[in-house]
């Protein structure tokens, strides 16, 4: 059978949508003049195009257009300006582009603040501060991993290594302090037993002699055993590239992955001609590196002449977004194939179960609520950068959001960037709307929430029973959506609750204790990382005779909303 792109088929779809209406099952009108079958996915679809449950298939290639145009609203993509001119103005950074994009449309490209303020760490303002343009180049730091991982992968589908073989069959040097039976493999999933780094830009006298020293470290945990975010990591995965293919990485890199997409801002070591083009970052001291524009921020990527597989790249929002792209097409950009739909599977694939929460693929880290926010999923991939650079891909909602900062500009003490990673993922994520027929109760976002919607119930003893329409999409077992009952509205008993993803819109039936005068439901969150939320519908009670009665709902901090 041939499956929709987003992993369900459409004989699934109608099939849902057919099926009887069990005591927990698909979302149905209560009206008698509603009480119709659901009608198929196509009507759905037609009807609601590209909301969260029906996301529709992507184009092959990227170009802007109106919100509408991806099933997306504009109200959330336009409150991304008043959320990243907040961050500026707090000293987040100077400067942002943000880039949104969803089934192929970009539907948000904006700049914000300055690309270069500061000629120096006490912030003295440049004579001739730089704007920053949607076009602006960034070290992207942390990115570059990704770029790594594809050059690797390219290596993989062309038969050079197997994943699961150790890295000194083709490093001979790097079996050195009890390492020959790392993996390439665990290079990649950072469960290698590497420390996090080494001070490289200290040690040796040119770019080998670095090389020698990360080959030479010793692993602080056996191989396998731990999970450990490692520069080292990737520095020998690029070495790597290079000892198979006999070309320095940046050569690599820009043969089989950035000139066949045509990505021509995206680049190692950039010209002086550029720099004109390029976020200024961090003013350094130690070592002594004065304004560092437009040469790579880390330390240990500049001591390796700004090529390595952790650091280095320079790169625009635009061209990023053909890099996400592709891996929503599962290896193709348009025309241009670069990866097998196998190995962008398995470059996808979570193989760190073994350290719930540190969930990595091939290169690509997965289901990163702290900076994906309510973009997060089982399905979503990303990764950051220290300069202030995210990169979020949700196939399931084939959309893409790219927050490039100069965070690090003019020091790096400044406000953590999380929280505004989270945001700006959550105003995408919330401008896909939740397909609904009419205005149901929305908990809304937060951090630390604890909010009601209470109502009164009918003042009978007999058999009474709660029904609802519920929609859900919350951090697993940490965000709850709780529903309670009352005998005298001050203390309180739990009923029935919610937490992960319900997967549509689903119908609740549940006997209410006799002596239930109140009920609510209660929104709860922990102090980080939102779903897309709580909503609740047409909450009734049906007495013992039969009849059902609408409860009137109240909740101050609870919202009417149709999307």
């Amino acid at each position: 059978m041939r499956r929709h792109p987003f992993g369900v088929s459409l004989f699934s779809l109608l099939l849902a949508c057919l099926m009887p209406v069990p005591v927990l099952a698909a979302y149905a009108p209560l009206s008698e003049k509603e009480s119709k079958p659901l009608p198929s996915a196509k009507r759905v679809n037609d009807a609601l195009p590209a909301s969260w449950d029906f996301p529709l298939p992507t184009s092959p290639i990227l170009r802007a257009g109106p919100p509408s145009a991806a099933g997306m609203r504009n109200e959330p993509l336009r409150a991304l300006d008043t959320a990243l001119n907040r961050a500026i103005e707090q000293n987040h950074m100077p400067g942002a582009v943000m880039l949104v994009a969803r089934r192929g449309v970009i539907v948000k490209h904006q700049a914000y603040g300055y690309a270069a303020k500061y000629r120096d760490a006490s912030r003295t303002p440049l004579a001739q501060p730089v704007p920053m343009t949607k076009h602006t180049l960034f070290d992207v730091a942390s990115i570059s991993k990704i770029f790594t991982a594809i050059a690797v992968m390219k290596l993989y589908e062309q038969g050079k290594f197997s994943l699961d073989d150790p890295v000194s069959r083709y490093i001979p040097e790097f079996a050195a302090n009890g390492k020959a039976t790392v993996t390439i493999k665990q290079l990649l999933t950072h469960t290698s037993g590497f420390r996090p780094g080494l001070p490289l830009y200290q040690m040796g006298g040119n770019r080998d002699d670095r090389l020698q020293e990360v080959f030479r470290c010793p692993l602080d945990h056996a191989p396998g055993s731990t999970y450990v975010y490692s520069d080292l990591n990737m520095i020998t995965l690029g070495a790597l590239v290079e000892r198979l293919t006999g070309k320095r990485l940046d050569q690599y890199v820009k043969e089989t992955i950035t000139g066949p997409l045509g990505m021509v801002d995206t680049m190692y070591n950039p010209p002086a001609s550029l720099k004109h083009r390029i976020a200024a970052t961090e003013y350094q001291s130690n070592p002594d590196r004065g304004l560092v524009w437009g040469q790579v921020h880390d330390e240990n990527a500049a001591s390796l002449d700004g090529v390595a597989g952790h650091a280095g790249v320079f790169s625009t929002a635009t061209d990023l977004a053909k890099l996400a792209h592709l891996f929503l097409l599962r290896g193709r950009y348009g025309t241009t194939r670069i990866l097998d739909e196998q190995t962008v599977a398995l470059m996808e694939h979570n193989f760190n179960t073994d350290f719930p929460g540190d969930d990595h693929g091939l290169g690509w880290e997965l289901n990163q609520g702290w900076y994906m926010d309510a973009l997060a999923s089982p399905h979503t991939v990303g990764h950051t950068g220290f300069t202030g650079t995210s990169l979020v891909v949700n196939r399931e909602q084939a959309t893409i959001a790219i927050l490039l900062t100069n965070r690090v500009h003019p020091t790096r003490q400044t406000p953590s960037l999380n929280p505004v990673r989270r945001e700006a993922a959550r105003l995408a994520a919330d401008a896909i709307p939740v397909a609904m027929r009419r205005p149901a109760w929305f908990a809304g976002y937060g951090d630390g929430l604890n909010r009601t919607l209470t109502a009164h119930l009918p003042a009978s003893a007999a058999k009474k029973t709660l029904s609802f329409a519920t929609w859900h999409h919350l951090e697993t077992n940490a965000d709850f959506g709780i529903v309670e009952t009352s005998a005298d509205g001050k203390t309180w008993q739990p009923l029935h609750s919610v937490t992960g993803r319900s997967a549509g819109w689903k119908r609740v039936s549940l006997p209410l204790p006799t002596n239930a005068r109140y009920l609510r439901f209660r929104y709860q969150t922990d102090v980080s990382i939102n779903g897309r939320g709580w909503y609740v519908d047409q909450p009734t009670v049906k007495l013992e005779n039969g009849e059902i009665r609408p409860l009137q709902m109240t909740g101050m901090e609870w919202q009417r909303r149709e999307h």
